[in-house]
């Protein structure tokens, strides 16, 4: 074993010589969870709003361009909600902030400011995440609580439900409906982790579950789902993107000959989600299975995590989860002190992944053991464009036009586009030397990603600015613009 290490191990250091310039192309999200973040509740709204910004001030230094901001995270809201009351990570009682302000909304707004797509993260079924959690007055659950089950303790919408089903889509349209997200997003969550005792939904396997036996029922509740969250975000915005953050575990091959050669908890098992399955049928636009553990883990290797989701996703984006503390923890196997470079370098090197997804967001913002310089300095030295979903539109945006400079400003102007999904919500400046040949697939002259139309400039060189729509499909280049 020690011997493929070694081999591999040279294989990847010779690739990454090869691949010393970062892709042009690449998903670098992270998860800013509210769950069990108790500092939100202590803040005023100002203090919110500056520790929030200072985030993604940090995670944008790092070279993240995508949030994933926890706006559910048990049945509650971190943004003005009809249907579900204010998050108790945010305010007590389930009361408005008081003066009002909207997280999700200036989460928004920030995140875009600095370039960067914001997913809205929710939790489908999580009620309670503590046994003597009190429920606001105009929760749900004081309305129909047969709706709702008790698990080891904590409270669960019972997914065999239709009417759960239901509510669940609907607070998603709410949330698509009123606000410009780039994504919804849900973690690993469907069914609870299996615990002591056999999950209590007797009542509803009777009444809904006809023939089927009871762990396919599960499965096909969690299915269902799915695909009507699906369809109700491209009914509406057909720009929004779906995805979901499996376990990375489907299936053991001991299980399924299609499985990993693994021995952990099994998604499609244990937790009744069937993520291939959503892939397949085209229910979800990205996947981004939890690959938490170390290179070398002796029950969950990372790199044969690695390699099953490359060589098992092709149908939709693929991006890796990877958790920031381990990686930094862990020594490699080639006997560096931590193991964020050859976990990155993994990825890169597998055709069907195209980024990673960084756990959590506060350990890069705290710059744990120094990833964000490492990220920085080393592993993300150039900026890079969130991945194209051509699948949902196949038209290029109108490139900009006009682009002049005056007083050390770039600007341009945009053309209207022909539809929604092909409005330029972002763009590219690219800076060459003037004699240097101009390669936009270089990205290293990529100077800035903004939702702007201007940019401070003190660098003389070569510009262009390219327009990316809902969907971060690029146009075609604007005219070139010499600066002195």
């Amino acid at each position: 074993m020690k011997k493929i290490y070694m081999i591999l191990l040279g294989l990847m250091a010779a690739a990454w010589t090869v691949m010393a310039q970062e892709p042009k192309r690449e998903f670098r999200g992270a998860w800013l969870n509210t769950i069990y973040r108790g500092e939100y509740a202590k803040m005023s709204a100002e203090e919110c709003k500056k520790y929030l910004s200072l985030q993604l001030d940090k995670l944008h230094s790092a070279g993240v361009n995508a949030v994933f901001f926890q706006v559910r995270p048990q049945a509650d809201a971190f943004y003005p909600s009809e249907l579900e009351p204010w998050s108790r990570f945010l305010t007590v009682g389930g009361k408005a902030p008081v003066p009002f302000w909207d997280p999700l909304q200036y989460m928004i707004e920030q995140t875009h400011a600095r370039g960067m797509e914001l997913h809205a993260w929710l939790n489908p079924y999580r009620v309670t995440s503590a046994a003597k959690q009190t429920l606001p007055k105009n929760h749900l659950y004081h309305k129909h609580p047969e709706r709702f089950l008790r698990y080891e303790g904590k409270l669960y919408f019972d997914p065999g439900l239709p009417a759960n089903r239901d509510f669940i889509v609907q607070v998603v349209s709410d949330i698509v409906k009123r606000y410009d997200v780039d994504g919804i997003h849900f973690d690993d969550y469907f069914y609870p982790y299996p615990g002591k005792i056999e999950f209590p939904d007797n009542a509803s396997y009777r009444k809904y579950g006809g023939k089927m036996k009871r762990a396919d029922w599960r499965r096909s509740n969690v299915d269902r789902l799915i695909e009507a969250v699906y369809g109700a975000i491209h009914g509406l915005k057909p720009w929004v993107r779906f995805g979901v953050s499996p376990f990375g575990i489907w299936r053991n091959k001991k299980s399924d000959s299609r499985g990993s050669e693994t021995a952990g908890l099994e998604n499609y098992d244990a937790l009744y989600a069937d993520v291939l399955l959503w892939a397949e049928r085209g229910w979800v636009d990205y996947l981004i299975p939890q690959l938490y553990w170390e290179r070398g883990h002796r029950l969950a290797d990372y790199d044969v995590l690695v390699n099953w989701w490359n060589e098992n996703v092709s149908s939709c984006h693929l991006y890796i989860g990877q958790d920031v503390n381990r990686s930094m923890d862990k020594p490699d196997l080639g006997g560096e002190a931590d193991q964020l470079k050859s976990k990155l370098q993994a990825c890169r090197m597998a055709p069907n992944i195209q980024g990673v997804c960084w756990w959590p967001a506060y350990s890069i913002s705290d710059n744990y053991k120094g990833v964000a310089d490492r990220l920085r300095t080393e592993l993300h030295k150039s900026v890079a464009i969130v991945p194209e979903y051509t699948w949902l539109c196949a038209d290029k945006p109108s490139a900009p036009a006009s682009v002049r400079v005056s007083s050390g400003i770039l600007r341009w102007d945009v053309p209207k586009a022909s539809h929604s999904v092909n409005d330029a919500v972002r763009f590219v400046v690219y800076r060459f030397d003037t004699d240097k040949k101009v390669n936009l697939d270089d990205a290293s002259a990529i100077v800035a990603v903004t939702n702007s139309r201007e940019l401070k400039i003190a660098t003389p060189g070569v510009y262009i600015v390219t327009a990316l729509n809902r969907v971060n499909i690029e146009s075609e280049p604007s005219a070139k613009v010499r600066v002195k």
